[in-house]
C-alpha cells in the first residue's frame, strides 16, 4: 500500500479522528481469548522463516551470476595505464571503482589518507673490470613489436627501490646468493669481506627489503638485485610465453615496517603526530644503503666479471648459465640512486552493505588497487573479481537478499609500498573494527595461473574446504575447485598456508588487532611479477584466457562472505587451531632439547585450549540441533553469545606490548619472519629469542626464550577463558 499523505496543515489531507462507540451500558465488552492471539504472532514471527528464501537459496544463485565478461571489462579498464600509488593514474583508477560500486546503489566513500611515499628521481650503474671496457646499463625494459601498451609504457615508473638510500657507490661485487643471513655467513665462513662492497644477490626465497636489509648488516655498501634465469625465464618468454624477458626488472618497495612511515604504531589522519621524513628514513626498518633492482640480462653481464672462488652448487645458475664466483671483484659496480621521499595523498574506497539483523557485526572483503605498472595480475585481477562479485551482490538484493550480517567491500591504495593504506585505516578504526568484526577476507593477485591456493587463520579452515565443493574447477567442469585444490598438493590432505606473512593487507587485521582472516588465489606465482608484462595481454594469454578463473576466485569469496554474513551461528572451528598451537609446540620442544628451556606452560595451556574448543563444539552443535527441530525456538542471547566469544578468541592471542622489538606485531601465535617479510612465523617471539640465543648462548638469552614460551601461554590461557565463557 502507498505511504500516507504528509500532514501539509489542510483538513483535507488528514483522516478524521472518530471515536470510538461506548458499550451499551449494561452490556460487557467482548475480549479475544489470548490463546488465537499467540498462535497468531508466533505465526507472523516465523512465517518468513518458512516463505523467505533460505540463506542457501542466495549462495546458489551467487554462484549461478558469475560473469567472465564482467571481470575481463573490469580488468581491461583497471590496467589501460601504469598506476602507481600517489598519481594521478591510480586516482582514475579510484574513480573506476567508486563508479562501478556506486551503480549497484551501495553506499561508497573514499578516505584518503596523507603519507609517504617514494619514487625515483635519477639512476645509473656501470660495470667495469680490469682489461674491459665500462658498460653503462640502460635500466629499462623493452617493449615488444606489436606491444599495444607501448606508447603508454613511458608512464611506468623507471626501474627502482622504493626508499632506498639517496648516494652514489663505486666498489667492487660480491655474490651473495639469495641475500639471506646464511648466505652473508657463508661468505664469512668462507673469507669473503662484504665491507664496503657492492653485493649483487638474486630475487627469490625471501623479501627484497630483507636482502638489502641483511647486506646492509654485512656492511656492505650498496645492493644490486636482479631476477635470475634459473627462476623467471624457465621456459619461452613473454610474450611468446609466460616468462620474464631478458630486460624484465622486478620493480618493488625496500620498507620492512607496516603503514605510513611518518606515523609509526598510529594512524595518518588529519592533523596528527608525524615524525620528520628524515627520522623515518633512519630507522631500521628502512633499507639504508642505495639499491637498484636489475634484469636477469644486465645480473649475467655483472656475474661474468665477478672472479674468486667457485660459488656452491646451489648458488649457481640454470643451464648455459656462466659459472657463478663468490668475488670480490675483479668486476667494479658504480651505482648511483637518488630518490624522492614525499608526501603523497592516497585513496581507501570503502563501500557498505548493511546488516539486516545484526548491521554492527562486520565481514569485511579487502584488495589493493596500485600497481608498479600495469598491474593485471597483482593486484588487479582481484579489484576485477571484487566488482564483479559486487555486481552479484546486488543481483542478490534484487531478489530480496539482504544480508544478517554488515559487508563492507573495501579497496586498498599504497599496498605497494607497504601495506600503507589498509595498515592506516585499521589503526584509525581500531577500536570500532576489534570490538565489531567477525572475518577478513583478502584478494590480493586473485589470479596468477592455474590452481587454488588458502591460507587462513586455522579455526576457517573447514569452512574454506566446504565452500570450495561447491564451486566449479574453472578448468574442469566435472571438477569442485575442492577437486582441484586437492590435486595441487602433493600430500593426500589439503595444505592451508597460515596467515603471517607481511606480504597483503590482511596483515593489519590478523597481525595487530587479531581479526580472523583469510587469503585466496588462483595459482601461486608468475614470472612478471612487478614488471612491465603484467599486463592485460599476458593475463589474457596466459592467465586466465577465458576469464573463468576470475570468476572462480570472486565465487569462492563470495561464497565464504555469505556464509559468515548470513548463518545465525558462526562457521568457526577451533578444534582446528588446537591442533595447529600443538604442531607449532612440537617444533619448539624439537629446537630446545638439551638447553636449560621448559616448554611445559605452553603444553599446559594447549591441553586447555583443547577443552574449551570441544567444549565449544558440543555447545554449537546443541543449538544447530535445537535449530533444526525448533527453527524459530533458539535463544538469541545464547546465539549471541556464543557467537561473541567464536568472534573475540582470535583478539585473545594479541598483547598489547606487541613482539619484542617489532611491537606494531601484536599476534603472539602468527607474524613474520624476523630475516623474510613474506615468510609466516609460528610463534613468531619464541622463534626470534631462540635465533638470539643460539647465535650467543648465554644464560640471559635462553631466559628470554623462557620468557616469551610463557607469554604465549598466557595469551592461550586468555583465548581458552574466552572460548569457553568463564572467568577464573
Amino acid at each position: 500500500m502507498p505511504p500516507p499523505p504528509e500532514d501539509d496543515g489542510s483538513s483535507s489531507a488528514r483522516t478524521p479522528l472518530i471515536p470510538p462507540t461506548p458499550p451499551p451500558p449494561g452490556r460487557a465488552v467482548a475480549r479475544l481469548h489470548p490463546l488465537p492471539l499467540l498462535v497468531a504472532a508466533a505465526f507472523a514471527a516465523s512465517y518468513h522463516l518458512l516463505v523467505a528464501p533460505a540463506p542457501s537459496y542466495y549462495r546458489s544463485l551467487f554462484l549461478s551470476l558469475g560473469s567472465n565478461d564482467t571481470a575481463a571489462a573490469h580488468l581491461h579498464a583497471l590496467t589501460l595505464r601504469p598506476h602507481l600509488a600517489g598519481t594521478e593514474a591510480n586516482a582514475r583508477a579510484a574513480e573506476h571503482v567508486v563508479s562501478a560500486l556506486s551503480s549497484l546503489s551501495f553506499p561508497t566513500r573514499v578516505v584518503p589518507y596523507s603519507v609517504l611515499l617514494a619514487y625515483p628521481v635519477h639512476r645509473s650503474l656501470s660495470l667495469s673490470a680490469p682489461g674491459h671496457a665500462t658498460t653503462p646499463f640502460a635500466l629499462v625494459q623493452d617493449t615488444y613489436p606489436g606491444d599495444p601498451y607501448a606508447a603508454v609504457s613511458a608512464e611506468a615508473v623507471p626501474t627502482f627501490l622504493a626508499y632506498a638510500a639517496s648516494g652514489s657507490v663505486a666498489a667492487e661485487a660480491v655474490y651473495a646468493n639469495y641475500g639471506r643471513p646464511e648466505d652473508f655467513a657463508y661468505l664469512a665462513a668462507r673469507g669473503v669481506d662484504v665491507t664496503g662492497k657492492v653485493v649483487l644477490a638474486r630475487y627469490g626465497k625471501v623479501y627484497r627489503g630483507d636482502i638489502v636489509i641483511n647486506a646492509r648488516k654485512a656492511g656492505a655498501a650498496a645492493a644490486v638485485i636482479y631476477t635470475d634465469a634459473k627462476d623467471y625465464a624457465a621456459g619461452e618468454a613473454f610474450p611468446d610465453g609466460p616468462w620474464m624477458p631478458p630486460t624484465g626488472v622486478q620493480v618493488g618497495s625496500t620498507f620492512k615496517g607496516v603503514g605510513d612511515p611518518t606515523t609509526p604504531m598510529w594512524a595518518s589522519s588529519e592533523g596528527c603526530e608525524r615524525v620528520s621524513i628524515p627520522e623515518a628514513m633512519a630507522t631500521d626498518d628502512m633499507p639504508g644503503i642505495p639499491a637498484l633492482p636489475v634484469s636477469g640480462r644486465d645480473g649475467e653481464a655483472i656475474l661474468q666479471l665477478i672472479g674468486g672462488d667457485v660459488a656452491p652448487k646451489d648458488w649457481q645458475g640454470g643451464d648455459g648459465s656462466p659459472v657463478y664466483r663468490l668475488g670480490p671483484g675483479p668486476a667494479v659496480l658504480n651505482l648511483t640512486y637518488i630518490g624522492n621521499e614525499t608526501m603523497a595523498t592516497i585513496q581507501n574506497v570503502i563501500s557498505v552493505i548493511e546488516g539486516k539483523e545484526e548491521p554492527e557485526r562486520y565481514i569485511i572483503l579487502g584488495n589493493h588497487r596500485d600497481a608498479w605498472t600495469f598491474g593485471a595480475v597483482d593486484p588487479n585481477s582481484g579489484t576485477a573479481a571484487l566488482l564483479e562479485l559486487a555486481q552479484r551482490f546486488s543481483e542478490l538484493q534484487k531478489k530480496g537478499w539482504r544480508p544478517r550480517r554488515t559487508i563492507i567491500l573495501c579497496n586498498w591504495d599504497a599496498e605497494e609500498y607497504g601495506l600503507v593504506g589498509s595498515t592506516e585505516w585499521v589503526e584509525e578504526n581500531r577500536a570500532m573494527l576489534t570490538s565489531r568484526t567477525v572475518a577478513y577476507l583478502n584478494v590480493d593477485s586473485a589470479v596468477y595461473g592455474a590452481g587454488f591456493y588458502a591460507s587462513a587463520t586455522p579455526q576457517l579452515d573447514e569452512l574454506l574446504k566446504e565452500a570450495s565443493k561447491q564451486v566449479q574447477n574453472p578448468d574442469n567442469e566435472t571438477q569442485s575447485l575442492y577437486d582441484l585444490w586437492m590435486a595441487s598438493d602433493s600430500s593426500s590432505m589439503i595444505k592451508i598456508g597460515r596467515i603471517g606473512g607481511g606480504g597483503s593487507d590482511y596483515s593489519a587485521f590478523v597481525q595487530h588487532i587479531g581479526i580472523p582472516s583469510i587469503d585466496i588465489s588462483m595459482g601461486s606465482e608468475y614470472a612478471v611479477y612487478h614488471s612491465l608484462y603484467d599486463d592485460f595481454v599476458w593475463m589474457e594469454k596466459f592467465g586466465d584466457p577465458l576469464f573463468r578463473r576470475h570468476v572462480a576466485a570472486a565465487s569462492m569469496w563470495g561464497l565464504v562472505a555469505l556464509r559468515l554474513s548470513d548463518e545465525e551461528i558462526l562457521p568457526f572451528n577451533y578444534s582446528t587451531y588446537a591442533v595447529e598451537l600443538e604442531k607449532g609446540a612440537i617444533d619448539i620442544n624439537k629446537r630446545l632439547l638439551g638447553v636449560p628451556v621448559s616448554s611445559s606452560p605452553l603444553q599446559k595451556s594447549i591441553a586447555e585450549f583443547k577443552r574449551a574448543a570441544l567444549q565449544m563444539d558440543s555447545e554449537m552443535k546443541a543449538l544447530q540441533t535445537r535449530k533444526v527441530w525448533n527453527p524459530w525456538r533458539n535463544n538469541p542471547l545464547k546465539v549471541r553469545d556464543l557467537n561473541e566469544r567464536l568472534m573475540m578468541t582470535e583478539r585473545a592471542f594479541t598483547d598489547r606490548e606487541g613482539l619484542s622489538g617489532r611491537p606494531w606485531y601484536k599476534h603472539l601465535i602468527y607474524a613474520p619472519s624476523l630475516h623474510d617479510d613474506y615468510g609466516a612465523q609460528v610463534y613468531p617471539g619464541v622463534d626470534d629469542a631462540i635465533q638470539m640465543a643460539e647465535r650467543t648462548n648465554t644464560s640471559e638469552s635462553w631466559r628470554s626464550v623462557q620468557h616469551e614460551i610463557y607469554r604465549i601461554a598466557r595469551v592461550i590461557n586468555q583465548a581458552s577463558l574466552v572460548l569457553s565463557g568463564g572467568l577464573t
